[in-house]
């Protein structure tokens, strides 16, 4: 198992609200983020929202990689590791990290699309991954072009917005992950890779077999009324709406084989809800507390 972060985790807002919780809470999650085995995370606006030094010291002493392909300081030299190479089991795992294009504090985001494409390629080359994932801290739109466009990337994980769970969706080349927010979600991508090749949504694999069932109960009443119908204008409707039955029934059946073989690879997207049945670790709930007072208006997400 991998524990990834699409970024924008350390600070509320991505412009400094003058609050003296601020810098220590910020501290603290990237310490908790740590010692959750968190291997990797992106750089995003949310994270520099007290400049580019904060975070960077706040990393020294991590085993998390914080990672972005793009950014660069004002010398524009670049700031942090473009990605990292990790195996789960025995699977090896590129993971590119991008931030967001343009200004940021004491900062500079270079374009995005040309830094993970380079980077996506140079793991495949150098490093011979078998899935590159792509942690993008950077705006719903943008991170969509990277999926789109993303030739050689198997995931895109995006944070930019604070937008909830969603699906996994297939966006040009690769596939479009939503990861949750504000740290209330787990979101969790399980993997199976045997072989090259695309991958398969395990979720629409259900709907294959139920579409299939359903076709093959239409395509059987057509038929039975092509039995019956003498009139020539009707029989030739019945022929056209069975050869359309029998053409999405050939589909069905060659995505339901693809489910059932198990030889694709496959990815199933879930999520675990962080709520008020999912108790806190006791130790962090105190260094929470000493923050942010229970009753004192805060989100109440602490785990």
């Amino acid at each position: 198992m991998l524990v990834l972060d699409a970024g924008n985790a350390l600070f509320k807002f991505p412009n400094s609200t003058g609050d003296a919780n601020e810098k220590p809470r910020a501290e603290l999650l990237l310490k908790q983020l740590d010692a959750l085995g968190t291997s990797a995370m992106a750089v995003g606006a949310r994270d520099l929202t007290l400049g580019l030094d904060f975070v960077r010291s706040g990393a020294k002493g991590l085993k998390m990689k914080l990672l972005s392909a793009n950014l660069v300081d004002k010398a524009g030299k670049a700031v942090f590791p473009s990605s990292t190479v990790l195996t789960a089991g025995a699977l090896k795992v590129g993971v590119v990290g991008v931030s967001p294009e343009g200004a940021l504090p004491e900062s500079q985001g270079k374009p995005a699309l040309h830094a993970v494409l380079a980077e996506a390629k140079r793991l495949r080359e150098k490093d011979k991954v078998d899935v590159v994932v792509v942690l993008a801290a950077v705006p719903y739109d943008l991170a969509r072009r990277l999926a789109q466009q993303g030739e050689g990337v198997d995931f895109v994980v995006q944070s930019h917005e604070g937008r909830g769970p969603g699906i996994a969706s297939k966006d040009g080349l690769a596939t479009f992950i939503p990861p949750g927010e504000r740290g209330r979600q787990l979101a969790r991508l399980e993997l199976s890779v045997d072989g090259p090749g695309a991958f398969l949504d395990l979720s629409t694999a259900g709907q294959a077999q139920t579409s299939l069932k359903n076709i093959e109960a239409n395509l059987a009443r057509a038929k039975e009324r092509l039995a019956t119908t003498k009139d020539g204008a009707a029989r030739k409707a019945l022929e056209e709406t069975v050869a359309t039955f029998e053409s999405r029934r050939a589909t069905l059946q060659k995505a339901s084989k693809a489910d059932a073989t198990g030889s694709a690879r496959t990815h199933l997207l879930s999520y675990s809800q962080l709520g008020a049945d999912v108790p806190s670790d006791p130790t962090v709930q105190k260094l929470v507390e000493k923050l942010e007072p229970p009753g004192a208006g805060h989100d109440g997400h602490n785990h």
